[in-house]
């Protein structure tokens, strides 16, 4: 599957909802982490990344994902991950990253 990143602006909800598909890995994790920090800079509000069609993830896309958080916190902001697939919320449970991170419901749970 093709690693895509949507993101559409939330104005009633205040906040960003970015739909993530594919692979975030080594060759993808730098592009991944770039769109969302610009939409944090453009608008600087709470983010939600809908995990249903992302299929996997490895370090360096967790890493991403850290760095964007970092910078939401930064503002006083959270992210939260939405409809993620059990595989990867057991990864999440692994590295103690489920505290860390706010996670609504898991697909197929």
């Amino acid at each position: 599957m093709d690693f895509s990143v949507n993101s559409n602006y939330d104005e009633k909800n205040n906040y960003w909802l970015i739909n993530v598909a594919g692979e975030i890995d080594i060759f993808n994790s730098t592009e991944f982490k770039t769109t969302i920090l610009e939409l944090l800079e453009e608008k600087p509000t709470d983010i939600k990344i809908d995990c249903e069609n992302l299929s996997y993830i490895d370090s360096t896309g967790l890493g991403a994902l850290i760095a964007v958080l970092k910078k939401s916190k930064s503002y006083n902001k959270e992210i939260c991950l939405k409809n993620v697939r059990p595989s990867l919320s057991k990864l999440f449970k692994i590295t103690n990253l489920d505290k860390v991170f706010v996670i609504e419901g898991d697909v197929n749970e």
